[in-house]
This record gives C-alpha cells, sequence and structure tokens, in this order.
C-alpha cells in the first residue's frame, strides 16, 4: 500500500465538530489556533445554506473560534459555483435564505418565478405550502431542480427539523424529478472548495461527524477522512456503512498535534 503524503490542508465541517447546539466543542479553539499559526491553507464547510461566511464567521467569533469570511465554505457557494459554471447569469426562483439568495446575487444570477432556469432549493426555517407548490409548477414547467444539500434533517436545541432532504423528495414526489444536490456528499462540493483554497486531495484531508456526508465527500474526493465522535455518528454506526475513514478519533482535541 502507498505511503499516504503529508497533510498539507484541512477541510473540517462546523457542526458536530467544531460546535454543538451553539457552544463550541472543547478542542476546536486550539485547532483552528494551531491552524492559523500554521499558515496551512484550511476551510471551515457547512451544508447549512441559511446563513452567509460573514454570518457564519460572526457566530464562530462569538464562541470564541476565530475564522476568516475566506476560510468558509457553504453548500450554497458550492451551489453558486456550480450553476455559475453551468449557465452563467442565469435565473433562478430559490426557496431559501441569506445564505443562499445572497451567493447568487453574487454571480449576477436573477432571482425570478418567471420561466427561471433553475429552481433553487436551500435551508429554511420557514418552507411554506405556497413555495413549495410554486417550485413544483416551476419544474413541472421546465425549470431544473437544483438543491444546496440532501440533508433531510438538521439539528436545534429542541430536537430534529426536516431539512431540504426531506422537502425535496416532497418536491419530487409531486413532480417525478430528482434534484441535483451540490452540497456534501457531493465530491463537488470539495473539490471547489479545494480549488478555492489553492489546495491537492492528494494533501488534504476532511474531518467530519457524519459517515454519509462528511466521511464520503471527503472519501470520494481523493482525501485522507477523519471521523470525530462528537456529532451524530458513534463508532458502532461506522460498521454499517461499506467504507471506513481513514481515522476515527474522539474529538477534535485529538487532531491538534497533527497539524
Amino acid at each position: 500500500m502507498a505511503e499516504r503524503k503529508p497533510i498539507e490542508s484541512w477541510l473540517t465541517d462546523m457542526d458536530g465538530v467544531l460546535i454543538h447546539e451553539g457552544t463550541p466543542i472543547p478542542g476546536a479553539d486550539a485547532f483552528i489556533k494551531r491552524l492559523r499559526d500554521s499558515g496551512k491553507p484550511f476551510l471551515v464547510l457547512t451544508n447549512n445554506s441559511i446563513y452567509t461566511p460573514r454570518d457564519l464567521q460572526a457566530r464562530l467569533a462569538r464562541m470564541g473560534l476565530d475564522v476568516p469570511v475566506e476560510n468558509i465554505w457553504t453548500s450554497a457557494l458550492a451551489t453558486a459555483k456550480f450553476l455559475d459554471d453551468q449557465r452563467p447569469g442565469g435565473t433562478a426562483y430559490v426557496i431559501g435564505e441569506a445564505g443562499l439568495t445572497t451567493a447568487l446575487h453574487d454571480i449576477g444570477y436573477i432571482l425570478t418565478d418567471h420561466e427561471p432556469d433553475y429552481v433553487v432549493l436551500g435551508e429554511t426555517r420557514t418552507y411554506s405550502f405556497e413555495a413549495m407548490t410554486k417550485a413544483v409548477r416551476l419544474i413541472n414547467a421546465g425549470a431544473r431542480f437544483i438543491c444546496t444539500n440532501p440533508d433531510e434533517t438538521g439539528p436545534s436545541t429542541e430536537g430534529p427539523l426536516p431539512a431540504t432532504g426531506a422537502v425535496a423528495a416532497l418536491i419530487t414526489k409531486a413532480t417525478g424529478k430528482q434534484p441535483y444536490f451540490a452540497g456534501k456528499p457531493n465530491p463537488l462540493m470539495m473539490r471547489t472548495g479545494l480549488n478555492a483554497i489553492g489546495a491537492h486531495s492528494e494533501t488534504s484531508a476532511m474531518i467530519g461527524d457524519r459517515m454519509d456526508t462528511d466521511v464520503l465527500a471527503g472519501l470520494e474526493a481523493g482525501m485522507q477522512t477523519f471521523l470525530v465522535l462528537t456529532g451524530l455518528t458513534s463508532e458502532q454506526d461506522t460498521e454499517k456503512f461499506p467504507y471506513r475513514p481513514t481515522k476515527t478519533v474522539a474529538s477534535i482535541a485529538d487532531l491538534v498535534d497533527l497539524v
């Protein structure tokens, strides 16, 4: 077996790795500080498309995690990059929040419900029946169906919430059209992120708390993968999957010395 190259750049998921329900996970501050002191390229990733990178920077800063805006990569940014490559200057009907609408505005997209090129579904806390009905009708009329991420549930302090993947399933059932998911586990999100920081997959590592998104995306993008047990996946859960992370650790604190 070929020896792995040294890790020169790091990608890490946010929820379940660095923070949990609004509080930092022990060791997250030391990990981010070590990354910044090392000068190595890094990205904090999230499949959540609600917030802009600036919003997330402020949110992390309140928790004592100093992450520059340019080191934050969201499924909304990955979706915008994909659409800009596919159809520059296009039009879209969007169900989502500022993180998604801002990303699409920034690439020059026009947001409209009049014969849009795409229906783009993202995360929101206020999915409306009216908006979903409009999305169904526009897709049936020929708009292409794009989703920021396939997560079926999202975390909250009260318990799991229906997320983009669950709403996408409803729209698919009503239209017969499957969406294209731009976020994890699509390796496209990882590759566009790596390109954004000038990194290469063979010398990069992905840290996550989920086998089905983080580890799978890292694996398919050709990176080393580290699973932390501070989020949704337990060590027993890993046995259910036909693939394995490069290494499983208790938390982000165990990876500080690898940077």
